[in-house]
């Protein structure tokens, strides 16, 4: 990101699985948005005193717990705004307290921030991804050289493979990819560095992804995760 960019991304790696939580910064109001509150709630907050903000929205990724343990911690603190994509509200069927429901393609105004919002399938039905600028926060759905489980209950390789294409093939190569968890040797990257080096990235039919994704990867790949030269997956 550069100094004149009207944001700032900042991110705590919090709890036993690394998770990656992200503090959205806009800078002409000082409002901030916490992506996937969990863990220790503290450290949340007090990176938000630090930075001098108010946090006044929450954005899910997806709902699996190790995502979302937090959100009550917080919203008992802060009168946020909980934004979640609809199809991801209907997955986890929680009685949410009026959460703001948006579709693949909605943008979320924080401040004078746009947060555009992409619906990526695959982890669980509602997964999403937040496009800040030059910037995409990924959860579960893209790591750093790896994709998320599809094995967990409502995961689907078949969802995965089309959600990682179509990402390959329609954002810009420059794009920075913020994952949700520290698996990587890197904690960054871009989509450029993705498409040559991530193994989920390099498949050209369903098949040949999800006989990976199911059951090859995790046996044969231990984190933390570098690249991998196309044609070398099953090696």
């Amino acid at each position: 990101m550069s100094a004149t960019e009207p944001f700032s991304i900042h991110a705590l790696e919090l709890g036993p699985m690394e998770n990656f939580v992200y503090l959205i910064h806009d800078h002409a109001t000082d409002r901030a948005a916490v992506v996937d509150p969990a863990w220790d709630v503290p450290e949340v907050m007090a990176l938000a005193r630090q930075k001098g903000v108010q946090i006044t929205d929450i954005l899910l990724t997806h709902s699996h717990h190790d995502h979302i343990n937090g959100i009550e911690e917080l919203l008992a603190s802060h009168d946020a705004q909980l934004h979640l994509l609809k199809e991801e509200a209907q997955f986890w069927g929680q009685g949410l307290d009026l959460p703001t429901l948006h579709h693949g393609g909605d943008i979320i105004e924080l401040g004078e921030t746009p947060i555009r919002t992409l619906h990526t399938p695959g982890h669980t039905p509602g997964s999403a991804c937040y496009h800040i600028g030059n910037n995409l926060i990924t959860g579960d759905t893209l790591f750093v050289f790896g994709c998320g489980r599809c094995d967990l209950r409502g995961g689907d390789p078949e969802q995965m493979y089309v959600t990682l294409k179509d990402m390959a093939e329609r954002l810009p190569p420059g794009t920075i990819i913020h994952p949700g968890h520290n698996y990587a040797e890197l904690t960054t990257s871009t989509m450029e560095q993705q498409r040559e080096g991530n193994p989920f990235m390099h498949f050209d039919s369903s098949d040949e992804f999800t006989h990976y994704r199911m059951h090859y990867h995790d046996q044969h790949r231990d984190s933390p995760y570098g690249p991998v030269c196309k044609g070398d997956e099953m090696k």
